[in-house]
């Protein structure tokens, strides 16, 4: 194989880690994010790795830390993707696009993050967090606000933070007062 055929096949596959995280649409595991690729695409472990270091790095994909690994596109990431798209052969997309949905819809029903508030009146709202794995709600919050910008807030920062929030919260409630 000559250079120029191992950089395309090295360059797709950065590009489809790409196209998968912007079709689960939110944080993925680590995990989950490989069994996605394995599902589609032939690629070597360590390729996959050095992959996840060289997207991050580049701020194509953006990790979060916490109790488990997340990873997820970033808008970096998905202007680069539309700009490099076509690269992926299209019996792959197909592939993804029709194949995929089962894989991905499994994943997200595994572990899905939600926030939502509803009003009680005027000014005041009820903030509902929650974290769902397997089915099973494994934790749920729910506050009352005073404002609908401060309600849109949490829910915002919940969806995006709640891989940070939620082993905080636990620790929290778990430590002995001094």
């Amino acid at each position: 194989m000559n250079q120029n055929t191992e950089n395309q096949i090295l360059a797709e596959d950065k590009i489809l880690i790409l196209y998968i995280l912007q079709k689960v649409g939110k944080p993925i595991s680590h995990k989950e994010l490989l069994e996605l690729i394995l599902s589609v695409a032939d690629i070597n472990y360590f390729y996959f790795q050095q992959f996840l270091l060289d997207l991050t790095e580049d701020h194509y994909i953006q990790k979060q830390e916490g109790e488990m690994e997340l990873y997820e596109l970033t808008e970096q990431g998905t202007t680069v993707l539309g700009l490099t798209l076509d690269l992926i052969p299209g019996i792959i997309k197909l592939k993804i696009d029709s194949q995929f949905k089962e894989s991905l819809d499994s994943i997200k029903d595994k572990f899905s993050i939600s926030a939502e508030y509803n009003p009680i009146s005027e000014k005041e709202f009820i903030v509902t967090c929650k974290i769902i794995e397997n089915h099973v709600v494994i934790f749920k919050l729910e506050t009352h606000v005073g404002s609908k910008e401060q309600a849109g807030t949490i829910v915002n920062n919940w969806n995006k933070n709640a891989s940070i929030i939620y082993p905080e919260i636990l620790e929290h409630l778990t430590t002995n007062p001094l």
